[in-house]
């Protein structure tokens, strides 16, 4: 059945977002919400929905971005493209069904009616819904004919996963003239369709992103909304990549602060803050640990809700936004099946292993739930349901769905994921310790320079709680729902000081 697809420039006035950054010198993950780099944990269209996705440009400087959709089982690109910011410019789009706009296909696909400059431009994408309404499929190329990595082939696979923006470069001179908008029309998109990498017009970015996501049902009435997680400061040069180019550049693993150095801050609970620099240009590159390092955590925090008295249901989104890069053989260059998994990661993603196999890279959790008077279980703690004996997360993007059911179920409670898994909770309601370093199986990732060791695994993620009423309009269903990003416990210890970082 054809569904109404959701217009972004509508929908993104639904809700608001976080505003401006400061000056960081290191990558840093912003607590402001502003930034060059933004991660966007989850996008799905199961279960008849559509996520909306924002990025706004708080400055007054035009900036050159790369937009990219990626997966969830393995965090393979099914759409990239370039994207022009004018100044003080916002873009949106509407991820969606193929299904539920009445086309052809189980995939995924993004749509907008926004004007800013894309290359390729958008009156080269897939087709239109109408009213200057362009789409473009989710396509898998990424995870099939050659680049199968043992997940799922099919088109579906693209229906959920989680989305990255990197800014490339700052505008200046003839580029920003051409993407800047007069009556909310750009000037030229022609002229940055094809840019030489090498134009003097690319500018160091200067970051000042910010952004958000959604994800709306408009038949049910629910809207669960986040701000994009931002990191600063990420890098010091200009990452312009041409869209056709076959290559995964920009990538998150051209972190760079110095020449040849890639440094991190990160804070505690207690607000310390920790330096840590990784070498950036020699083979193999440690850049990608400055990225992950802000989003470290040896533990995450949040509430649940299953209290059937109104009707409510859980689900918690797990995503690795980094994982890809350790656990990937096609990046790591190793044999589908093999080992070669980079830390803080076990497997590589297909390693064939009776604690992992095809279409998975599982890291052993652990899991601690509190009611709401502070009890706990006494015996042996609720967990995942047979087959899985110890908790483990497999995927780049995971979601927990809290179900009281002895049987797996085909999807999550409230966001309809098919890369869930099922935990039995403790009581109606309360809170849970998701610990990513067990002592079973130990998650560090590897030292930096100067020996500091972040424990546990790069995580970020909300929980999303749903109340389903039938008592406020006799006769009609009424839901009600929010997301709440997770809190973090970091640890770090110098390896060559054995005490804590500095």
């Amino acid at each position: 059945m054809k569904r109404n697809v959701l217009n972004a420039a509508i929908a993104a006035g639904l809700f608001a977002v976080a505003g401006m950054g400061g000056s960081a010198k290191a990558v840093e993950l912003s607590p402001d919400g502003a930034g060059q780099v933004l991660i966007y944990p989850y996008y799905t269209v199961n279960r008849e929905q559509q996520t909306i996705v924002t990025v706004v440009n708080g400055t007054n400087v035009a900036k050159a971005v790369r937009v990219r959709f990626l997966e969830g089982y393995n965090a393979r690109e099914v759409l990239d493209f370039n994207l022009f910011l004018s100044e003080y410019d916002v873009w949106t789009a509407t991820v969606f069904a193929l299904t539920d706009a009445g086309l052809a296909g189980d995939g995924a696909a993004v749509t907008t009616t926004d004007r800013s400059c894309t290359a390729p431009d958008k009156a080269a994408w897939s087709g239109s819904l109408g009213t200057g309404r362009y789409y473009q499929d989710f396509l898998s190329f990424a995870y099939t004919g050659p680049h199968q990595d043992t997940g799922p082939t099919d088109i579906a696979r693209t229906r959920e996963g989680y989305v990255e923006i990197v800014q490339m470069a700052d505008l200046g001179g003839a580029l920003r003239t051409a993407v800047t908008h007069t009556a909310g029309v750009p000037a030229n998109c022609s002229v940055v369709q094809t840019i030489d990498p090498a134009n003097p017009e690319l500018l160091p970015p200067t970051g000042g992103l910010f952004g958000a996501g959604g994800i709306v049902n408009v038949a049910l009435g629910t809207f669960y909304t986040y701000n994009a997680d931002a990191i600063s400061d990420f890098s010091k040069v200009v990452l312009y990549a041409d869209p056709a180019a076959p290559t995964s550049t920009p990538s998150l693993a051209q972190a760079n602060t110095a020449p040849g150095v890639a440094t991190a801050y990160v804070f505690n609970a207690d607000g310390a803050q920790f330096r840590s620099d990784y070498p950036a240009s020699r083979r193999p590159s440690q850049a990608i640990d400055a990225v992950s390092a802000v989003f470290m955590a040896s533990t995450l925090l949040n509430e649940y809700n299953v209290d059937p008295l109104v009707g409510s249901n859980t689900d918690w989104v797990v995503t690795f936004p980094t994982k890809r890069f350790y656990v990937d053989p096609e990046i790591l260059g190793v044999p589908l099946g093999s080992a070669g998994a980079l830390p803080p990661f076990t497997f590589t993603f297909g390693q064939s292993s009776a604690a992992n196999g095809d279409g998975r890279s599982c890291s052993q959790v652990a899991l601690l739930p509190f009611d709401r008077e502070s009890g706990r279980p006494t015996g042996s703690l609720p967990g995942f349901p047979l087959p899985t004996l110890t908790p483990v997360l497999c995927t780049s993007v995971n979601v927990i769905s809290m179900r009281n059911s002895a049987t797996p179920l085909v999807e999550s409670a409230v966001l309809g994921s098919r890369l869930h898994t099922n935990l039995r909770p403790y009581s109606a309601g309360g809170w849970l310790r998701l610990t990513l370093d067990t002592a079973a199986q130990p998650h560090a990732l590897r030292a930096s320079s100067d020996g500091d060791v972040y424990n546990g695994l790069p995580a970020t993620g909300f929980q999303a709680v749903n109340y389903v009423s039938e008592n406020i309009v006799p006769g009609l269903l009424s839901n009600h729902g929010g997301a709440f990003r997770h809190r973090a416990v970091r640890a770090c210890r110098n390896a060559v000081s054995g005490g804590n970082c500095l």
